[in-house]
């Protein structure tokens, strides 16, 4: 009593509600340590360098023949998007032998871009957890050298939210971001990686990890995001079409809650479905709201092995941006910088309507369609080639470099040999005429050079010839590359005529100038 007596005087308003009152704070004050512990003390500490997973075996580990690999898959797509301000891809994750030129659409279309930090959001295959693991710090290590994380930017999505946290066991065998550090250091330079894995996640995860991207990334036109996501898994050929075609109609629309809740009913299929739609609530967010599909396939067409109840995994490249200019209302239009339009929007639009109906009439009767052209332009004898594409992927291309009848008439004749006459695909058939893009290139006259300095970069298309080799590069791609004229030059004698990279520089080789106006179909 003493004791308490001394409290009360000591201590006023001590009693027995206060010493339950003090008893409470001790309590909470000691589980807030206990909590604090964990918090600050005991969180999961990254490897300095995180070393791969998969070197070896889903890529080579040596670095000569990873390097040899990677410049095929990417010098050896046409490029694309070069109109775009790109934001995000999406890209397969496969080995490199199953979906590597797949990637390298995507790769070819951000190659020598200036970024500075790459958010690369994967998906867990070997490991159950909820949510997303951030890799925090360090460097990951690849047979090409290192990529240092962007520990900056990284913290500001870290334990922002009870899902979103580190879990070094989420990275621990996976290959998902690992297989795209490759195809990045080959792209890009200067830049660091933000590494995220993907548990299972729900779409208020999904968003509310889009919005801390969003407000890491701020204001900021340097930062690059990759979706890293093969799509169809399952032993049918068939289905593995028809379930991918509508996976691509989703993305295509952008549409990522009505993708989140498809994979949720597995009429969809995205092994990294949860990044995809993370990144495409990001992309909208800000202001990125065009999705353009440049590649799909399957591993069943890449190894020819078609029968049901062959494993099956589909391969999509996709674009995420905004258009940095807008062309005509009723197709895309690329032409040399510098350069007249030869065609008026009209005359575009007629001559992909008589590509349609030319390979329409030809697959349902095996007639030329019949035709006839009072208009000046049409009548003009110029060089064209008709180009396929379906979901994506080159489905035929088959042209001529020098004009030798009335345009339209080559356009008729082209369109049909590029449904049933290129040695490299299979006969277009009637059912697929539907999801097929038609795009024209049409050429100027050959104009011969006698000496390189007279190309314009952007504004000439090449072709080199000597005896019997010869290759040719429209004008874009000079632009859409980045290339300077010696690279351009040599590696259109390298990888389009067979010739050695210096063959350009000899007198025995013969340079030919074009421009070139090329046009599609406008995409639904």
């Amino acid at each position: 009593m003493e004791n308490a007596s001394f409290a009360m005087k000591r201590f006023p308003g001590y009693g027995i509600n206060s010493t339950q009152r003090l008893t409470k704070r001790l309590i909470f004050l000691l589980a807030y340590l206990i909590v604090s512990s964990f918090w600050f003390v005991d969180q999961p500490v990254a490897q300095e360098t995180k070393y791969p997973n998969v070197s070896g075996s889903f890529y080579p580990d040596n670095p000569t023949e990873l390097n040899r690999m990677l410049d095929n898959f990417i010098s050896q797509v046409i490029p694309g998007g070069n109109s775009m301000d790109i934001f995000a891809l999406i890209v397969p994750h496969a080995g490199y032998g199953y979906s590597g030129s797949t990637a390298g659409f995507g790769y070819r279309a951000i190659k020598g871009r200036d970024y500075k930090t790459v958010v690369i959001i994967g998906s867990s295959h070997y490991y159950s957890f909820i949510g997303a693991s951030i890799y925090p710090k360090g460097k990951f290590q690849t047979p090409l050298g290192t990529l240092e994380v962007d520990e900056e930017f990284a913290q500001k999505l870290l334990y922002q939210d009870k899902d979103i946290y580190f879990d070094p066991a989420a990275f621990k065998k996976e290959h998902s971001v690992e297989v795209q550090l490759p195809f990045l250091q080959k792209s890009l330079s200067g830049f660091k990686i933000v590494p995220i894995i993907t548990g299972d996640c729900s779409l208020a995860t999904c968003q509310r990890l889009a919005d801390l991207l969003k407000g890491a990334i701020g204001k900021r036109k340097d930062v690059l995001v990759i979706a890293s996501t093969d799509m169809y898994h399952g032993y049918d050929f068939q289905e593995a079409e028809i379930i991918d075609k509508l996976t691509l109609s989703y993305l295509k629309n952008m549409d990522g809650q009505g993708l989140y809740y498809g994979l949720r009913e597995q009429k969809l299929q995205l092994c990294g479905g949860f990044g995809v739609v993370t990144t495409i609530a990001l992309s909208k967010e800000l202001g990125y709201n065009t999705l353009s599909i440049l590649s799909y396939t399957n591993s069943a067409i890449v190894t020819q092995k078609k029968a049901k109840g062959t494993w099956t995994v589909g391969y999509t490249a996709c674009l995420i941006g905004a258009r940095q200019s807008q062309g005509a209302n009723t197709e895309d239009s690329r032409i040399g910088k510098g350069e007249k339009e030869m065609l008026s929007p009209a005359q575009r639009k007629k001559l992909l309507q008589i590509a349609r109906n030319s390979i329409k009439t030809y697959l349902s009767t095996g007639n030329k369609l019949k035709l006839s052209e009072d208009d000046p332009v049409l009548l003009k004898e110029m060089g064209a080639f008709v180009t396929l594409n379906r979901h994506g992927q080159l489905r035929g291309c088959i042209g001529n470099l020098v004009g030798r009848q009335p345009l339209y008439l080559t356009i008729r004749d082209m369109a049909i040999e590029s449904a049933v006459g290129d040695p490299r695909f299979s006969k277009l058939t009637e059912t697929e005429l539907d999801e097929v893009k038609i795009e024209i290139s049409v050429l100027s006259p050959m104009e011969k050079v006698d000496n390189p300095e007279k190309i314009k970069l952007g504004i000439h298309g090449v072709l080199v010839k000597r005896g019997f080799n010869s290759g040719v590069f429209l004008p874009q791609v000079a632009t859409e590359t980045g290339w300077s004229k010696e690279e351009f030059l040599s590696n259109l004698c390298s990888h389009k005529a067979g010739l050695n990279p210096d063959a350009w520089k000899e007198k025995s080789t013969e340079l030919y100038i074009f421009t070139a106006e090329v046009f599609s179909e406008k995409e639904d």
